[in-house]
């Protein structure tokens, strides 16, 4: 009886010393399921407010409360304080930035397109990010300077158009405005006043009126910039 004859398997092809192998090629990176990007965005909005009115102590579950999402959610995406304050930092300064590079194209004029840039960053609790960045807060993270940057630039921007064509006073610098900004939209601490938004751009308005041009009086001092707030914060 003949048994069958065995066959060797067969070789696999090996690249020969033409073929390049791409070993450094990188891996693919998954994109994020849209429910969890959902959720991200919930919880940085909630966290922007709950940090408003608690400040960088602020209960972290209340933060998941208000974001309908459960405490395994939140830390899933951000593991701890620090990190969840960091990004909610991030997330205010690149909307912000987004105020300021849409304003010149959706406004007639320079003045209006600060007004609503202004108005929008207010809503967006920039104010409430000083209070964030004291303590251990690391001011020089890579991430924070790149958007402080795009900030900055967007902002400088935006103020030297109005100047330019004659409807901002000369006199002022971007530092001026950020501070007044950051004063003005801050609740104050301890009055547990978080439905004066109103009072915030009445007198956001106010200000911005003395912006105009040409200038009404003459301010003491010069021109305030980014660099003189950092410097004088370091």
């Amino acid at each position: 009886m003949k048994h069958p004859t065995a066959t060797a398997p067969a070789a696999l092809p090996v690249p020969g010393p033409d073929v390049a192998l791409d070993l450094a090629a990188p891996a693919k990176v998954p994109r994020p399921r849209a429910d969890a990007v959902r959720n991200r965005e919930r919880i940085l909005t909630a966290a922007r407010e709950v940090l408003v009115e608690f400040g960088p102590a602020a209960p972290l579950d209340e933060i998941a409360r208000r974001a309908g999402v459960g405490n395994a959610t939140l830390y899933r995406h951000f593991p701890d304080r620090p990190t969840l304050i960091h990004h909610v930092v991030l997330f205010v300064m690149d909307r912000v930035t987004a105020l300021a590079e849409d304003g010149l194209a959706q406004e007639p004029d320079a003045f209006a397109a600060l007004c609503r840039f202004t108005h929008g960053a207010a809503d967006e609790r920039i104010g409430a990010l000083c209070p964030m960045l004291s303590g251990d807060f690391d001011r020089d993270h890579p991430e924070l300077l790149a958007a402080r940057t795009a900030l900055e630039e967007a902002v400088e921007t935006l103020l030297g158009a109005g100047q330019a064509c004659g409807l901002l006073r000369p006199d002022i610098g971007v530092g001026d405005l950020m501070i007044a900004l950051s004063q003005l939209s801050r609740p104050l601490p301890g009055s547990a006043c978080f439905d004066a938004d109103v009072f915030v751009h009445r007198h956001l308005q106010l200000f911005l009126d003395g912006l105009r041009a040409p200038a009404r009086s003459e301010l003491p001092g010069a021109p305030t910039t980014l660099e003189d707030l950092r410097r004088k914060t370091m």
